[in-house]
């Protein structure tokens, strides 16, 4: 048995419960810590608590957008260093820069792949370790 000391907290805030299963499964087999949220009030409360080192959050979610609460969480200085990146069922422009606006590093059009995922772990995850 490989144990893996690369592995990082991720949280995954989604509305829909089929993604954050989905995620956390994906993530857990990449050796990742998971926190799952499903909206944004309780994503911030997560990010408070558990401070995550990367993450993932649906842009369509009730009460609070993907928008917002990246816009929120990249205004508090002990949390605008930690890479979040966008997840969205649209693969649009005005997606991806209104996503770029409000400070997340990148997006994932959903359903996405494992390898997507774990991909987007490795290249982000990285810089969040090194602030």
């Amino acid at each position: 048995m490989s144990t893996n000391n690369s592995g990082f907290k991720v949280l995954v805030i989604d509305d829909s419960n089929t993604i954050r299963r989905s995620a956390e499964i994906f993530l857990k087999q990449g050796g990742h810590e998971v926190l799952l949220a499903e909206d944004g009030y309780d994503a911030l409360s997560k990010v408070n608590d558990h401070k995550p080192q990367l993450i993932f959050c649906d842009i369509l979610m009730p009460r609070l957008d993907g928008y917002q609460t990246c816009a929120i969480i990249k205004r508090n200085a002990h949390f605008a260093h930690v890479p979040v990146v966008m997840l969205s069922s649209k693969d649009g422009v005005f997606d991806k820069a209104r996503g770029r606006m409000v400070g997340s590093e990148d997006y994932l059009t959903k359903p996405f792949t494992k390898e997507q995922l774990l991909q987007a772990v490795q290249q982000f995850g990285a810089v969040s370790a090194a602030a």
